[in-house]
């Protein structure tokens, strides 16, 4: 009898571990079924780096060496909406490099900016890519930001390929997506917690030594560059800055009323349980005072 029951305690722990890394329940519903891809020169251009920019058909690649970075920037901003890309991330040593895709109105507001982030936090060969989101209102880089960051490892390797990778911004909430499976969702609790001045799309990767890599502990090794960042598959569909007022956002779930449904919440659930690594409401050095909505 004791043989049977460790038997069964392997196999429940085996099928457990398999779950976990064979990827999250499906959430159901595919968000990005319902924004049509668009070409890069359709929507976007250049911001720095140009001469670090490349685009092949339908993939744009950029990267960072010992002289420059490069970004990119949408021609149009917006109040609200869905905008995604599929990225595909550099192996190996990548420790204090950004790769990114994120919101922001950084230009039109400097020293008050509201900004929504995927930032892919590089590392040390062998370990993991970190996946950090956050949420800004009205805050810069002058010591006085308000970061909101959640960070996951990821239950896929982002370097393999191609994995789609997308903010859903309506007038109530903020979904972070990972392949349509929701990894984070930000509720409009107040005004002064949620962002609601028109933004920007931008993709870019640069060195952010000072604090990428578990805070500024490895920094940037300029013998593995050029580090490399690609794109394609962009999406932007939404309200632009200057739309009517009755334009509204797609929909993050099947019900087309907004919220997740209960399958992608299960789905979100699931990964949050396995695979974040950090949640800024639990960071106890924080002032909670700062961050009300915790």
């Amino acid at each position: 009898m004791a043989a049977i029951v460790v038997y069964l305690l392997l196999i429940l722990m085996i099928s457990s571990n398999t779950g976990a890394q064979g990827g999250p329940p499906s959430p159901g519903y595919n968000p990005s079924s319902r924004v049509s891809s668009l070409g890069f020169n359709q929507g976007f251009k250049n911001l720095w780096g140009p001469q670090h920019q490349r685009l092949d058909q339908d993939t744009l690649t950029i990267w960072l060496d010992q002289s420059s970075g490069s970004g990119f920037k949408s021609l149009q901003s917006y109040r609200s909406g869905y905008f995604g890309a599929a990225m595909k991330l550099q192996p190996g040593y990548t420790a204090g490099v950004i790769t990114s895709l994120y919101l922001s109105n950084n230009q039109d507001h400097p020293g008050n900016h509201d900004e929504i982030d995927f930032e892919f936090l590089g590392n040390t060969t062998g370990k993991p890519y970190t996946l950090q989101t956050n949420v800004y209102i009205r805050g810069s880089g002058d010591g006085n930001i308000i970061g909101r960051e959640l960070r996951f490892h990821l239950w896929f390797d982002p370097t393999q390929d191609f994995h789609n990778y997308a903010i859903l911004w309506t007038p109530s909430e903020i979904i972070f997506l990972a392949d349509d499976v929701p990894i984070r969702r930000y509720p409009r609790k107040s005004d002064a917690t949620f962002p609601l001045r028109p933004m920007y799309l931008y993709g870019s990767i640069w060195d952010a030594s000072s604090w990428a890599t578990e805070d500024g502990k490895y920094k940037a090794d300029y013998q593995y560059q050029p580090f490399v960042g690609r794109y394609k598959n962009f999406k932007l569909g939404g309200c632009t800055a200057d739309a009517p007022a009755s334009c509204t956002p797609p929909s993050a779930s099947p019900s087309g009323s907004g919220g997740l449904s209960q399958q992608q919440i299960a789905a979100m659930q699931w990964v949050q349980r396995n695979y974040l690594v950090y949640n800024y409401c639990s960071d106890p050095k924080r002032d909670h005072t700062l961050v009300p909505e915790c």
